[in-house]
């Protein structure tokens, strides 16, 4: 499912204009970017978590000149999904083999 994809479904179910469900998306989009830029996590109950894990330093290789490099220790985002939510997925999902 793409941004698009939902801006039309949440229209859709809403009977609001496209355009104004858009913006509320790309708001919410930005805030959560704007907040983990910050170094805040951001709960959504029932939802999930949008939350910073942290990497520590590392040291990798690049092969193709046979050297090391420190990698240094930095934060990645993650989301973790609520637990009904998870749960949801787990039970309603088939598991395709």
């Amino acid at each position: 499912m793409t941004k698009a994809d939902i801006v039309n479904r949440v229209a859709e179910k809403t009977g609001m204009e496209k355009a104004d469900v858009q913006a509320v998306v790309e708001g919410m989009m930005r805030e959560v970017k704007a907040s983990m830029e910050a170094g805040d996590n951001v709960y959504l109950r029932g939802f999930g978590s949008f939350i910073l894990k942290k990497r520590a330093k590392k040291t990798g290789r690049n092969i193709s000149k046979n050297t090391t490099l420190v990698i240094p220790a930095h934060y990645i985002p993650a989301f973790k999904p609520a637990k009904t939510f998870a749960d949801s997925v787990k039970t309603n999902v088939a598991v395709q083999e």
